[in-house]
């Protein structure tokens, strides 16, 4: 007998555990993942790693290989009688390998490589909003989900209802106590119940199948989503992904500063060419000869009248402007958060008066059941009363639903 009980226990519950499910807090974190866009901060850290190599590349010792032939219609001839240096030829031949190292640029390089690490920052910060912004798209989707099954367990009562009232019914008739047509009544019901059925599968599996797409996770109609116990703060600070993004666009003007500033200091560079031609370095001697220079050179732009300060005072103004976009953007999003508050406030008044509403509707359709079964009214007006009792259920239900869309999307809003 105990070994009886195990085995029904695991056939029963091996379907519950075989079923896929999901929560709201999920979704959010596989659509990060697996959505399209996400792949872009792994390709922006691949480029900004080649964008760094390129400038750190400034610093290592710079090659340059020149090879020339040339024919000359004139050359310099020394005007000296009975000279015994013969003149130089019209065909000239030249080949240099030229080694350049800066040896000293006044931060530039690093200056750059700040730019390059800030401007990576900016840009997958970027995606991050991008991607924080599919959230209110997933919430819709979500919910609509929930509000599907929610409808369909609504419809599964009223169907158990109807049936057994069916029964009833057709036993009344059996005995002479009803009408034989009422059992009509509600078999033409069942059948409208079985459309609404069809109707409710197929916008779930549209839904599904679309939610699906965001968060790259194979999801169908059997997948049981989870009702979410949402908690909203309504005196918290905002924490969008949109207000760190302006300010890492700061911190990239700066760093664009700090390099604009570096670009007129003095540049101290070494450099060497070793060559082999015809003439070499004696321009005298008409013949091949290996040559090579050494030195070093200072660059310095003493005065680019004032480019380089109108410059920062140019990026300066942009940050001017990222201020005002970034108050901007906290009015827009504290107007949002009063506007769902207020939504949220008036569903939960709703919720109040459905309640109220529904109790009244199962004492009238108590009394209808009542009046059924002893003749006293018909099929279609206990159908009327059934139908209406269901559509004030529905209405709650979607009320509730909406309410967790609501604190949903107010958290969204608020970045939490």
């Amino acid at each position: 007998m105990k070994r009886f009980i195990i085995i029904l226990v695991t056939l029963f519950t091996l379907p519950i555990f075989g079923q896929q499910s999901i929560t709201l807090k999920e979704c959010y974190e596989l659509a990060t993942i697996n959505y399209p866009l996400a792949k872009q901060s792994q390709l922006l850290e691949e480029q900004n790693q080649l964008d760094k190599e390129i400038v750190t590349n400034a610093k290592l010792p710079q090659l340059t290989f020149d090879a020339q032939a040339t024919y000359q219609s004139d050359v310099i001839e020394i005007p000296i009688p009975n000279s015994t240096i013969d003149p130089l030829q019209k065909d000239q031949y030249r080949a240099t390998l030229s080694v350049n190292q800066l040896i000293y640029n006044g931060g530039v390089t690093n200056a750059s490589l700040d730019v390059k690490s800030t401007q990576l920052k900016s840009k997958q910060k970027q995606v991050e909003v991008n991607l924080y912004q599919l959230k209110k798209k997933i919430n819709q989707l979500y919910f609509s989900v929930l509000l599907s099954q929610e409808m369909y367990l609504l419809l599964k009562s009223k169907e158990a209802l109807l049936k057994a009232k069916l029964n009833e019914v057709k036993s009344g008739i059996k005995y002479g106590l009803l009408l034989p047509t009422s059992d009509k009544v509600l078999e033409a019901e069942l059948l409208k119940l079985n459309q609404q059925f069809i109707e409710v599968e197929s916008n779930k599996t549209s839904l599904i199948e679309t939610l699906s797409n965001i968060i790259g996770q194979s999801l169908d109609v059997s997948t049981r989503f989870n009702t979410p116990m949402l908690k909203t703060q309504f005196k918290t600070e905002l924490n969008r992904p949109e207000l760190e993004l302006f300010k890492i666009k700061k911190e990239e003007i700066e760093s664009n500063e700090a390099l604009i500033a570096k670009q007129n200091t003095p540049k101290l560079l070494g450099f060497a060419t070793g060559g082999y031609g015809n003439p070499g370095l004696n321009m005298l001697d008409n013949s091949f000869q290996p040559f090579y220079t050494v030195g070093v050179k200072l660059n310095w732009n003493v005065f680019d009248w004032n480019s380089n300060k109108k410059q920062r005072e140019s990026l300066s103004i942009n940050k001017d402007i990222i201020d005002t976009e970034t108050e901007t953007f906290k009015l827009n999003t504290n107007s949002e958060l009063n506007q769902q508050h207020t939504e949220i406030r008036k569903i939960e008044a709703f919720i109040s008066t459905d309640l109220e509403i529904i109790n009244l509707r199962k004492e009238v359709l108590k009394s209808a059941d009542s009046q059924l079964k002893n003749g006293v009214i018909t099929s279609s007006a206990y159908i009327t009363e059934l139908t209406n009792l269901y559509e004030d259920e529905n209405t709650l239900v979607k009320h509730k639903i909406e309410l967790e869309l609501a604190k949903a999307n107010y958290n969204t809003i608020k970045g939490h």
